[in-house]
């Protein structure tokens, strides 16, 4: 039969007890453990043992032996482990526990030399309170204690017999001539034996607290030119310290009495002589200036004729040759060690031209430059000398104010000058390291006015950057158009991030009709057609040359054509948006510098390191130079710059030891063009234009043309 289910008993509510709600009750229930059926049974005596843990201060997930390269040593080294704690305080204690081998050393050793020694270190021996030694010293106390005062009351009590006195005194004897042992010395690290505890200050009130001193956050750069321009200061205020104290010193030395001995006899006072004023000491500068080229001119009779009036009969024996004939030499004692980094003519005055000095050799650099503005009419000496603190790479002149010139430093100072005002001290320069390059400045240009009519130029360096400054009341602004980025994928840097690299600008020009358009030349011989209106692209690439480009030059006639000269000894003649060059031609040395001739659109010069100037036409001859004369020594000097005269059939050349050099072109460099019977009524610009468009048509591509089809001739006669 089966088991009968098992019936619920009802629970007959009481009335004195309140009613819970079903889901305490179920809360209230003890509940039931499941075992799981892998469980492991254990007996009771390992059910009663108790397991300790223990909290280790360790962290598993942080990597160990981890490594780094070092570029100094060239290996890899070990990085320190990052720990989990950081140590706030730690201090090491001087006191030894008894129970230690180094206090039981100490204990067992014996006075002797280093006693005293042995004493201080006994001191920091820690005994603690409640051994047996403690016990057994404070024993030793209370037992000597009453001995004492026992002797003592025998002394005060009968008088000892006369012999036990001298037994006395003979003990004393004895131990009078028995060595005194060494003197226990200080302990010298318990400070509680002397009075040298500090004591607490007492608490003060708020209002008699200081105030905290304020607090500033600063930020900067700690580059080279900052170091160099915050040493220069701090040695300009040494200077002054210096002699602040030479004047306290004098006045030191001073006699103070009024008394300043005996009375010397009256002098007669002689008639001071008065200083002329600024207008006669301008008019004494002009008559000596006057009488200085006067002088001049007599030394240099033949040449100042020459240079106008003569010209070489031996060119009507040559054909499509010319030589160079040689004018004058300027140069300055001070500038006998420097380098002729440009040449500029002014625009106004065209027997006026700009000199600047500074150095290429980098391995010997130079701790100052100058600018000389020279002129024809005085060759000796400069008109004007500028000193500047270095040296100095580039300048230009405004094409409207001839008195104003600005030059770029080798340090990435720009500095202007008005040399109508003064030409000691600049009109503006950059003052701190925001406002200048950091690197080299190897170009400079005027460009024209902005619309309210203020004076900018433009400025490029080594350092990839082509800036916009304007001349403002006081200061010079700063704007840079466009940071030069070589078209490169980026190289990664020592920390393994992604570089991308600049290039290094050696020359700027601006395009003559389109004064928005520009062209920069970069170390790595690319020239990179730009425009203000973006600053972030470019509008062409040409690939111009394997090294450095030093020059870049438009043609006066036509502003498609340029020229353009490298350090890889090629001379290259390109046309706007054309990626391949016209003409190229190599000279077998280092092109240094390359400049179209303002009287002809076909004619160019160029100066090499060799000390050699060639002059090209190419209406005469397309593959050889008309004219190729040495100027210098080979193996002294070189050449370094070319300018042509705007107005006169003159060259000035510059080299690296601080020497210009003036040169005349004979008559076959120079042939005027000839007009058509048929034409007679053209000028001189427009047949030097139209000759340049033969040549350029010459060389250029011809076009293709498409073949049109006959419509004349039906499909039928064609069969």
């Amino acid at each position: 039969m089966p088991p009968k289910p098992a019936t619920k008993k009802k629970k007959v509510a009481s009335p004195n007890r309140v009613e819970v709600d079903d889901d305490l009750e179920e809360w209230k229930k003890s509940k039931q453990l499941l075992k799981p059926k892998d469980q492991i049974e254990l007996q009771d005596f390992e059910l009663k043992e108790l397991v300790g843990r223990t909290l280790v201060m360790t962290n598993n997930q942080i990597p160990n032996n981890i490594v780094e390269f070092s570029y100094v040593e060239k290996s890899f080294i070990p990085v320190p482990q990052v720990t989990n704690y950081i140590v706030a305080y730690e201090c090491r204690g001087t006191i030894i526990h008894r129970d230690t081998e180094e206090a039981k050393a100490i204990i067992a050793g014996t006075d002797g030399e280093d006693g005293g020694m042995l004493n201080v270190y006994k001191s920091l021996i820690f005994t603690p309170i409640g051994s047996e030694e403690f016990e057994d010293k404070d024993k030793e106390k209370d037992e000597e204690a009453p001995a004492e005062q026992e002797d003592v009351g025998e002394s005060e009590g009968v008088e000892a017999p006369v012999e036990e006195k001298a037994d006395e005194e003979k003990k004393e004897e004895e131990e009078e001539i028995k060595p005194v042992s060494a003197k226990k010395l200080t302990n010298q690290f318990n400070f509680c034996e002397r009075a040298a505890l500090t004591y607490t200050q007492p608490p003060r009130m708020q209002e008699t607290q200081t105030t905290p001193p304020p607090v500033k956050t600063f930020s900067g750069n700690v580059l080279q030119w900052i170091i160099y321009d915050s040493y220069q200061i701090d040695y300009a205020e040494q200077l002054e310290e210096k002699e602040r104290e030479r004047e306290r010193k004098e006045k030191d030395k001073a006699p103070v009495s009024k008394y300043l001995g005996p009375p010397r006899k009256s002098k007669k006072k002689l008639p001071v002589k008065k200083g002329f004023s600024e207008e006669q000491e301008m008019r004494i500068f002009e008559c000596w200036k006057v009488l200085e080229r006067m002088i001049n001119l007599n030394t240099y009779d033949e040449i100042a004729k020459d240079y106008r009036y003569w010209e070489d009969p031996s060119d009507e024996f040559r054909e499509e040759e010319g030589t160079l004939l040689p004018l004058w030499k300027y140069s300055y004692d001070k500038t006998k060690k420097h380098t002729v980094t440009h040449i500029c003519w002014n625009p106004w005055y065209y027997d006026l031209f700009i000199v600047c000095f500074g150095y290429l050799e980098f391995l010997k650099p130079l701790t100052e430059g100058f600018i000389c503005l020279f002129t024809i009419k005085n060759p000796s000496y400069p008109e004007t000398i500028c000193l500047t603190e270095s040296a100095v790479m580039c300048s230009d002149i405004h094409p409207k104010y001839p008195y104003m010139m600005v030059c770029g430093m080798f340090d990435g100072n720009i500095q202007v000058y008005n040399i109508q005002a003064s030409a000691k001290q600049p009109a503006y320069m950059t003052k701190s390291h925001e406002t200048k390059h950091s690197g080299i400045i190897w170009a400079i240009k005027w460009v024209p006015d902005l619309p309210d009519g203020e004076l900018n130029f433009y400025s490029v360096s080594n350092d990839g950057k082509v800036n916009n400054y304007v001349l403002m009341q006081t200061e010079l602004s700063l704007t840079t158009i466009i940071n030069l980025y070589l078209d490169r994928d980026a190289a990664a840097g020592p920390d393994g991030t992604l570089v991308k690299l600049k290039a290094c600008a050696t020359y700027i020009v601006l395009h003559p009709s389109n004064p928005i358009v520009y062209m920069v030349g970069t170390e790595e011989g690319l020239i990179y057609k730009c425009s203000i209106n973006y600053n972030a692209q470019y509008l062409m690439t040409y690939q111009a040359h394997t090294m450095p480009v030093y020059k870049i030059h438009y043609n006066k006639y036509n502003s498609s054509v340029f020229i353009s000269c490298s350090g890889d000894w090629r001379i290259k003649i390109w046309e706007d948006n054309r990626a391949d060059p016209l003409f190229v031609f190599d000279l077998g040395a280092s092109v240094m510098d390359v400049e179209w001739a303002p009287y002809s659109s076909t004619v160019f010069g160029a100066v090499t390191a060799e000390g050699k100037v060639y002059v090209y036409d190419l209406n005469v001859n397309k593959y050889k130079p008309i004219c190729t004369q040495a100027v210098v020594s080979k193996k002294r000097n070189k050449l370094t710059t070319i300018a042509f005269n705007y107005n006169m059939p003159i060259v000035i050349v510059g080299d690296d030891k601080g020497m210009v050099t003036c040169v005349k072109l004979s008559p076959n460099l120079r042939v005027p063009c000839k007009p058509p019977k048929k034409q007679q009524h053209l000028d001189q610009w427009t047949l030097q234009c139209m000759k340049l468009d033969r040549l350029l048509a010459l060389v250029r591509e011809p076009s293709v043309l498409a073949v049109h089809t006959d419509i004349s001739v039906s499909d039928k006669s064609t069969i």
